[in-house]
């Protein structure tokens, strides 16, 4: 949900779900900041950790499972507003927790704000079984005042019996370090547990911090991201200090806005083919019907795509599709449970460093379903059947290049054509304005574009097609008097060589029907070339005149009629210049190469379009039915790679090795997987193989951004199925950061790779009984792009460019273990995507992790990625690991996902299940139970 519809909702969200209110800050409510940083827009107003000690419990044989919930309310208020909670500590009565308490600008607290604090004690933490052991108040201001920051509260029963201590530690940053006395140590160690002392690190400068750019507050990403949840840590490191976590997640309005976006594209470029297909002219009966079998499909294609246009654009929910709503129809486009997972750390020496993951469910299409399996292999049976097909059909049969090239052919003809009526129209314009310098610097262009497009024509597939549409003429069936040989021929294949054909030139001046041989077709685009050296010849000698005008040269067009092009001679035979004397010299032939230009491109055009007609027709009811479902898929992941683009790029604008990366070589996109390989999921896995290797096919420019509003920062997407662009918008300062290349329109392309591990108890039973050869043939073939993408940068590229890492393994090593385990078959070895990750960030690379719906697996995931960084990036005490993992999955932005999506705080998992799984990935007691997803 963007922030604006988010701001209304405040009562539906659930309470540990920060919300964002536009209210202006009291002089009161600045005054109480310890943190204070205005240059950092994440900063929390206050924040602080708690740990209990000395808890007593009814029973006294146990120890408490205890957390803490912090409520709190603002006088005049009169009641009690749940605000945040910590994770569950089992079996101490000195707990310390590392989730931190944090009031952000948008909790509207002041220094009269009173707190309170409730230890719960957790009997079962998988039936939710729990009681108040105790509770203690304090107000904001008496914790700001005391010179230590720091309280030591009671605990009291509702019976008012003593049950522990519970002691506030109020974080300080960089503002206030002046005046700041050192904060009472906590005991070393409490119930064996390490206790490390405040890091007084973090209240060194924290200049760096201009290159943060905040999700909630950054211009560009503010206006692509949106809905912001935001939990904070403290854990503490190896060397006696701590490490402040700041964990966010937020949705993305281009959720709905490349769906609409795509589909539009889609619309026009399937009525676009309509056009051309009605556009051929008339067709002998057979080929008639089949043009309208084909025009019939299509036209119901375009009618469900303007369906979903509709459905999309009345749209008017939450700008993100949740896992319950992935086989509705009408949102089958937006990619389903879309969210950026950022974790920023900040480090004992007061840098920061920030990991983005892009979590996204499966893209795959679920409204279809999956009991003819996935794309994969519908794109095989595709093949086989169209082979069977052509092998039965009297239609020539085209190898898979030709059909490729044609469509290549129809795309320079489009554009070149343009470009040469274009410089055509200015070279006019130069010619009235006597300009030169205009004339010969335009005239080169227009050379160039033209004879680009006569090169283009200039091929033998065109020229067979061109004769097998001009064999399909209703008058070229009626031209055959008697059957003979040569009738013979009218059945098309390969060898077109000698096929007779009748024709009528449209365009062409005499209405002569002849004889169609090869060499007609060479005579339309020899006449382009003509043209073109008239123009060229009429030019030098304008220019020569205006150089030279004592050599008294008299005009002529001796040279123009011996090429053979019928034109005006407007030029004067006295030596005296006129105005317009050059436009009229210049106009016929304009005019004439214009005409000739037109008339080539319309028959090489209709030539290669019903070359393509002539191709599909056999199996064009499949062929668009297996377009529509590869459009679902590859709409899901295109939107999900756009959000993940912006926000590496907006990350690493001022990393100077990052931008030269991405214009040379281009992006690393590693979509991490967590399907299994058995039943739907196999064949969702089908789907999301392919939509992923369709992204090869998209390039991004980044260009400068026309205005500052929102709108004004969202990518626009261009193209059509053979190859998009989005092009990016930056405000200006941004774009300014950004290399000359980039900033001149450089495409920047994308390599994507896929690793999937299935995980699940589906796993185990495709490892028993089912078939896991899918998941190795992705993972071998993306290790093999891994290998070459950095045999590339390795060729190109100095190490530099290159994130540092304290990790003692090199990339080589690093892709060589990643090899030994792909190779190794050995059954849910999550060592791939531990390795595959780490590869990826250290290539600079942006990560996208997906289960099936990106909620339950991909939140165990995540959370274990931004524990192992934190251990092996950032030193966290590897004896809090299992804590700070528990801590993530229990208290984390992970959890909120969960109720974001089915409306309940749980992960849809059960104890059976969970046995399944490998032991990284289970989450604590009482986070999961049976949920409808």
């Amino acid at each position: 949900m963007a922030g604006g519809r988010e701001r209304g909702a405040r009562p539906q969200r659930p309470w540990s779900v920060y919300r964002a209110n536009t209210f202006e800050l009291s002089n009161e409510m600045i005054g109480l900041a310890l943190a204070g940083n205005s240059q950092d827009p994440d900063e929390p107003v206050l924040e602080f950790s708690v740990a209990c000690t000395e808890l007593v419990t009814p029973a006294l044989d146990r120890k408490p499972n205890s957390f803490v919930a912090a409520s709190c309310t603002t006088p005049p208020q009169a009641f009690w507003t749940k605000h945040a909670q910590t994770e569950v500590i089992e079996g101490t009565s000195n707990p310390i927790f590392l989730s931190s308490v944090a009031f952000f600008q948008e909790s509207n607290i002041n220094q009269q704000t009173q707190v309170k604090l409730a230890v719960y004690d957790v009997k079962d933490r998988s039936q939710g079984t729990m009681y108040m052991l105790g509770s203690a108040l304090f107000p904001v201001k008496e914790l700001l005042q005391d010179k230590n920051h720091r309280l030591l509260l009671e605990l009291r029963s509702a019976e008012n019996e003593r049950v522990g201590n519970i002691s506030v530690v109020a974080w300080q940053m960089e503002e206030k370090r002046d005046q700041r006395t050192p904060v009472a140590h906590l005991p070393d160690t409490i119930n064996g547990r390490t206790v490390l002392p405040v890091d007084e690190s973090l209240t060194e400068s924290m200049g760096v911090r201009t290159k943060y750019a905040s999700l909630c507050k950054d211009t560009l990403l503010h206006s692509v991201f949106g809905g912001t949840m935001s939990r904070m840590y403290r854990f503490p490191t190896t060397d006696g200090n701590h490490l402040r976590v700041l964990e966010q997640m937020a949705e993305s309005v281009l959720s709905l806005n490349i769906p609409r976006q795509f589909v539009k594209l889609l619309l026009e470029e399937d009525a676009v083919r309509v056009c051309e297909l009605e556009e051929l002219g008339e067709l002998s009966p057979c080929w008639e019907n089949l043009r309208r079998q084909i025009v019939s499909q299509y036209q119901t294609i375009i009618l469900t795509y303007q369906e979903t246009l509709t459905d999309l654009t009345d749209y008017r929910g939450p700008s993100f599709k949740a896992s319950n709503l992935k086989a509705e129809r009408k949102l089958e486009f937006m990619p389903t449970n879309l969210h950026v997972q950022r974790m920023r750390v900040q480090d004992e020496l007061g840098f920061d460093h920030t990991y983005d993951v892009i979590t996204i469910g499966a893209p795959a299409a679920h409204c279809q379903g999956f009991k003819n399996s996935g794309l994969r292999k519908l794109i095989q049976k595709f093949e086989e059947a169209k082979k069977h097909a052509l092998s039965s059909s009297q239609s020539i049969v085209y190898i898979p290049q030709d059909i490729v090239r044609a469509k290549e052919i129809i795309a320079h003809i489009n554009t070149l054509k343009t470009q040469v009526s274009y410089y055509a129209e200015r070279l006019s314009r130069a010619a009235k304005e006597r300009s030169a310098n205009g004339l010969e610097r335009t005239l080169a262009i227009l050379a160039d574009k033209t004879r680009q497009l006569v090169t283009v024509c200039d091929c033998k597939l065109l020229s067979s097609a061109i004769q097998a549409l001009n064999a399909a003429r209703p008058e070229y069936i009626a031209s055959k008097a008697s059957p003979s040989a040569d009738s013979e021929q009218v059945v098309l294949r390969n060898d077109q060589d000698t096929l007779l054909a009748k024709w009528s030139g449209r365009n062409s001046r005499s209405s002569l029907h002849a004889d169609w041989h090869e060499e007609e077709w060479e005579k339309v685009w020899l006449n382009v070339d003509k043209s073109l050296e008239c123009i060229i010849q009429r030019v030098d000698k304008l220019l020569q005149k205006e150089r030279r005008p004592s050599d008294g040269s008299q005009d002529s067009t001796h040279s123009d009629l011996q090429a053979g092009v019928s034109k005006k001679d407007g030029s004067p035979s006295t030596e005296e210049a006129y105005p317009g004397e050059w436009s009229e010299a210049l106009y016929p032939l304009l005019t004439t190469l214009t005409e000739c230009v037109a008339m080539m491109s319309d028959k090489a055009k209709k030539s290669m379009v019903f070359l393509l007609m002539q191709d599909s027709a056999p199996t064009i009811a499949m062929d668009l039915s297996l377009q529509y479902r590869r459009d679902v898929v590859f709409c899901q992941t295109l939107t999900a790679l756009i959000c993940g683009f912006i926000i590496k790029l907006r990350n690493c604008l001022r990393d100077d090795g990052f931008l030269r990366q991405l214009y040379t070589i281009g992006l690393l996109a590693q979509f991490e997987s967590l399907l299994s390989t058995y039943g739907e999921e196999l064949a969702m896995l089908e789907d999301m193989s392919v939509g992923i290797m369709d992204l090869r096919n998209v390039t991004f420019k980044v260009t400068q951004a026309t205005g500052s509003s929102a709108p004004d920062m969202l990518p626009v997407i261009t193209g059509n199925r053979d190859g998009f662009n989005v092009r990016i918008p930056l405000p200006g300062t941004m774009f300014d950061a950004l290399p000359r290349e980039i900033q001149n329109g450089m495409l920047l392309r994308v390599q994507p790779v896929l690793f999937n591990v299935g995980i699940n108890e589906q796993q185990t039973l495709a490892e028993k009984f089912g078939d896991t050869s899918l998941q190795e043939i992705i993972n071998l073939e993306s290790l093999a792009r891994l290998n070459s993408y950095y045999e590339q940068f390795k060729e190109v590229l100095p190490e530099d460019c290159l994130p540092r890492s304290r990790s003692q393994t090199c990339l080589p090593e690093l892709l060589r273990f990643l090899g030994q385990n792909v190779h190794a078959r050995k059954n849910k070895n999550v060592d791939i995507l531990w390795q595959a990750a780490e590869i990826c960030r250290r290539l600079n690379g942006v990560r996208f992790t997906s289960c099936k719906s990106a909620k339950d697996r991909t939140a165990m995931s995540v959370t274990l990625e931004q524990c192992l960084i934190l251990q092996h990036e950032h030193g966290m005490a590897p004896q809090v690991f299992t804590q700070a993992l528990d801590c993530m999955r229990s208290e984390g932005c992970r959890r909120e996902n969960t109720t974001k999506n089915v409306g309940c705080r749980k992960y849809a998992f059960n104890s059976l299940q969970l046995k399944a799984f490998p032991k990284h990935y289970r989450p604590p007691d009482g986070t999961y139970g049976k949920v409808d997803t």
